[in-house]
Order: structure tokens, then sequence, then C-alpha cells
């Protein structure tokens, strides 16, 4: 990570505490990402500032910077809320007031972007997808079609939103049927290389295979699901798309 903050600002006062500041803390710890990312650290980093109560200019560069490394709104209002049973209560209003400043726009865009995307499409995007919401990165919606013989949903995804990486296990049978109804989307095989979707596209998921799929970053996407019946069928959560390899879509 290239930081010039501390040469900027302190350079010819404290060169030594800027030269530290910009190429260790910067230039070497945020840029190890062999065991974390930049997501990540930005989650540690704001929890520990909001922790001493620093919610100063440079908590609010950290909140921008949690919001380009993927942060979404609801996931940093629920970090926060988390956060705010160990650090402080006050310590968390504090934190919120600035976090809202920092998503206001994401807010404005997702309110209009949702009823624009509902609008035309043919399926509802229904509530937010609540239950799942700890194998999502972003907010996703999902909407009931059909529950007798086969069910169907509706699963719709708010821009740069996508699941985690997951099987679908079956003894015999099962897997999944992606067929995507609106704006643009991903998925992706485990070892192979993403595959862009649009309305029309298919996708057939056999079962024992790892993937993903969700929305590109400039656009909502929604897809129906199709659990395709099997013998003791199930699902396997696994680890989160890493952020950098979804930027380069």
């Amino acid at each position: 990570m290239k930081q010039t903050a501390g040469r900027d600002a302190l350079g010819q006062f404290a060169p030594k505490f800027a030269q530290l500041n910009d190429d260790v803390l910067f230039g070497e710890v945020w840029s190890r990402e062999d065991a974390l990312g930049l997501r990540d650290r930005s989650l540690v980093t704001v929890v520990a500032l909001m922790a001493q109560g620093l919610v100063d200019s440079s908590f609010r560069y950290h909140l921008e910077s949690a919001r380009r490394n993927g942060i979404g709104k609801a996931e940093i209002a629920e970090v926060l809320t988390h956060a705010a049973f160990y650090a402080g209560w006050p310590k968390a209003w504090a934190a919120f007031n600035m976090a809202k400043e920092v998503w206001a726009e994401d807010g404005a865009a997702e309110d209009v972007g949702r009823e624009a995307f509902e609008r035309a499409s043919v399926f509802p995007v229904g509530e937010p997808n609540d239950a799942f919401a700890a194998h999502f990165d972003g907010q996703s919606y999902l909407a009931p079609v059909s529950t007798a013989q086969v069910p169907v949903f509706n699963v719709t995804f708010e821009p740069g939103c996508r699941n985690h990486w997951h099987v679908h296990h079956a003894k015999s049978g099962g897997g999944q049927l992606l067929l995507c109804v609106g704006g643009r989307g991903w998925y992706q095989e485990w070892g192979h290389a993403a595959r862009a979707l649009a309305p029309g596209d298919v996708v057939n998921i056999p079962a024992g295979v790892k993937h993903w799929h969700g929305a590109a970053a400039d656009s909502w996407f929604s897809h129906l699901s199709v659990e395709v019946p099997g013998e003791e069928a199930s699902n396997e959560w696994l680890e989160p798309v890493d952020p950098e390899d979804y930027a380069k879509l």
C-alpha cells in the first residue's frame, strides 16, 4: 500500500515518524496480505480505533478505506453494533455518527437503485435475506416464487454483493440450478475463470462443486434459485470471495 501522509504532514518536523508511518505501517504491515487482506485489516483497525474513542480525522480515513475495501453499509453497522458491547455504548454512538456520513451516498443510491430495478423486474425483490447474511458480502434479498413441488426463490443482489464460496453436497442427485432474470452478475467455480451472467443465462451446478455467484460491482442482479432434489442433500458454506479477485472482474 503506497502512503505519503506521514511525509506530507510531518516530513520536516518528525522525519523518522513519517518514514515509519508511510513505509512500515502502511508499506509493510498493511501490505502483508498472505494472512489478512485489506478488507479484514480495515475492520480490525476501525474496531481498534473505536475502542479507544478515537473518532477524529484518522478514524474517518479508516472508515473511508473500509468502504473502498468492500465493507458495505449493513456490514459496518453490524460490526459497530457488536463492538459496542465490548468497547462501550457512547463510543459506538460517536462512531455511528461518522459512519453514517461515510456511507450516506451508498444508502441513497441503494434506495433509488432498488426501486428502479424492482419496477423493471418480473419477480419481486422480496425481503432482506437476513437468515443467510453471514454468508454474503453486501445486501441480498429473498422472495419465494413457489414453495410447492420444487421450491423456487428469487434471489436479488445489490451492486457488489456476492455470496461466499460454498458447496451443495448430496449422496445422489442434488446441486443447484440458477435462472438469471435481471441485471448483470457473475458465477465462478473453484479453479475456473468467472463467468459473466445476464438475463436468460442458465447455470447448472452439480453437487460437490465449490462455487460462488453474485452481482457485478455496478449492477443489481437477480436469479431464480432451484435446489435440485437429492439424497442427504446439504449446503456447506466456506470462505468469502477474495475482494481483490472480485475487484478485477
